[in-house]
């Protein structure tokens, strides 16, 4: 259990008002006690009303009035619009809750990881994963090996139908939604990834090689477009001293948001990021650029 939290809350304003920004973003900013959700904009206001209204937060009527009622603020919105106000955000020294990918391309990631450093601002990634105790634990113990190869897969349906299947997602497919993940895990689990290609479809069925600067090699299946009950994550390592499985079947993701929330709450009131920030945001797009060229 975490100790109280001192002082008073972080306020944040919350960009975007759709599926992710309702059930995950408004929920988790508004139950506290580190964060305080002060207002919500959204380019459909009545969106954001609603998503207000759900949790005792107020509206904006635009993203400058957002800015003027927080202290940081919070994006649950396509890349492409995150990248256009995220550096804004920053130049008005507010604080940053980003979403990966940064940006659509790698020009519109640098642009916001420039404005991030220019600016000196906070700024944490929402990698959701890194946050689970089990996750870290994987990590550490990764550590420990000689990594020689590895496997990986992150594979749903959500883009076949339902509030996932949103415009962004099904035009860049898995690569930019899901590749995230797994290239962050595999980079600090492997070793630094030097290379990555791709073979497949985005759309459909994905498949990278990522060489890494230790000599290994691994591979990772990313699809949104298969039928399973459940989403499925899953890292297997090789090693001389042994295997060693991550799988999130059993995770529960709600333990998740408390940690990402104070961790967020606990840089902004300190004023120093951690790792899972803008400048690792840039890295992994720098990554997915090999890919997309």
């Amino acid at each position: 259990m975490s100790p109280p939290w001192p002082g008073p809350p972080i306020r944040v304003g919350l960009v975007g008002a759709g599926p992710w920004a309702r059930t995950m973003h408004a929920r988790m900013l508004a139950a506290g006690p580190e964060t305080e959700l002060t207002a919500v904009w959204a380019r459909r206001p009545e969106a954001a009303a609603q998503v207000a209204v759900e949790r005792g937060s107020k509206t904006a009527a635009s993203f400058d009035e957002l800015l003027d009622q927080c202290e940081a603020v919070a994006f649950a919105v396509p890349p492409a619009v995150q990248a256009l106000l995220a550096p804004r955000a920053a130049r008005a020294g507010r604080a940053l809750l980003l979403e990966k990918p940064l940006g659509p391309d790698l020009a519109a990631a640098r642009a916001v990881a420039d404005a991030v450093a220019e600016s000196g601002v906070v700024s944490q990634l929402v990698l959701t994963k890194r946050y689970h105790p089990a996750t870290r634990h994987f990590l550490a113990r990764a550590r420990e090996l000689t990594v020689t190869g590895a496997r990986s897969c992150y594979l749903h349906g959500a883009f076949l139908g339902g509030d996932q299947a949103t415009a962004w997602r099904l035009e860049a497919g898995a690569l930019l939604d899901l590749g995230p993940h797994l290239l962050d895990l595999l980079d600090l689990a492997v070793g630094p990834v030097t290379a990555v290609r791709a073979t497949g479809d985005p759309r459909r069925w994905t498949e990278l090689t990522c060489e890494h600067e230790n000599g290994a090699v691994s591979q990772a299946s990313l699809s949104g477009a298969v039928a399973l009950p459940r989403a499925r994550t899953r890292i297997e390592l090789y090693a001389p001293e042994g295997e060693l499985v991550y799988d999130t079947a059993d995770l529960d993701h709600e333990e998740c948001w408390p940690v990402l929330r104070r961790e967020f709450a606990t840089a902004v009131r300190s004023g120093s990021a951690g790792d899972i920030d803008a400048r690792r945001g840039l890295r992994l797009q720098e990554l997915l650029e090999q890919v997309v060229r």
